[in-house]
């Protein structure tokens, strides 16, 4: 069987898996999936790794396409993806609704899981909206980055703190086990990142990479998106 090999950031980790057995039968190729912080999945083209489709933020393969990385006919946007707080299942919720609730929420968190705040779209924002909220240092001996939102979110799931909270893209906590989603960040710290798939430029398995880009952005599967947390 051979192999189509994607880079991916962690906020489409759930549909690529929804996916791939569909994919799979359908074209003979076995998906070789990496996911992780977007930041780092495109230094990992750059630094030459393999690749055949991207999955990173618009304005990741907007900046990959400009540089000849990727294919810019080839990008499909897959869909908007809202940066939302989680709690763990049965762990009350806090309100969230405005940005004084946030903080409130925050402040009474004894663990805040998060994911890179240098090369992950949610992670570097929600350290900006920490910054914002006055709370970056008042809460550093709290904050529990991790390398990326699935990772942050099984951390979450699997922490023993009192009253932990976490914060990344909705995708990421929705295909979590063990972790409810309170809502999206509130207005003023809100956030909304569009995602986009593309074909890299080295790849030898284009035919095959549109095929999944296809199945990813396409219409037959817009509900599956929206339950995924795509809209």
């Amino acid at each position: 069987m051979k192999t189509l090999r994607v880079l991916s950031g962690g906020a489409a980790q759930g549909l690529v898996e929804a996916l791939r057995a569909d994919f799979e039968a359908a074209s003979g190729c076995r998906i070789d999936g990496t996911f992780g912080a977007v930041g780092a999945m495109r230094d990992r083209l750059l630094g030459g790794e393999p690749a055949d489709l991207m999955i990173l933020s618009r304005a990741l393969i907007d900046g990959l396409a400009r540089d000849g990385h990727v294919d810019a006919a080839s990008a499909r946007d897959i869909g908007v993806v809202e940066t939302a707080v989680a709690v763990r299942t049965g762990d009350p919720t806090p309100p969230i609704d405005s940005a004084e609730q946030l903080r409130t929420a925050l402040l009474a968190a004894n663990a805040i899981h998060f994911p890179d705040p240098a090369r992950a779209t949610a992670g570097i924002h929600f350290a900006g909206v920490l910054s914002k909220l006055g709370l970056g240092d008042r809460l550093a001996a709290r904050l529990r980055p991790a390398p990326n939102g699935a990772a942050a979110m099984r951390a979450l799931a699997a922490s023993k703190a009192a009253r932990p909270i976490g914060c990344t893209q909705a995708t990421e906590i929705l295909s979590t086990p063990g972790i409810d989603l309170i809502g999206p960040l509130p207005a003023g710290c809100n956030l909304v990142t569009t995602y986009c798939c593309a074909i890299a430029t080295r790849s030898a398995m284009a035919a095959d990479a549109a095929q999944l880009a296809a199945l990813l952005a396409g219409d037959p599967h817009r509900d599956l998106r929206r339950r995924l947390g795509f809209s």
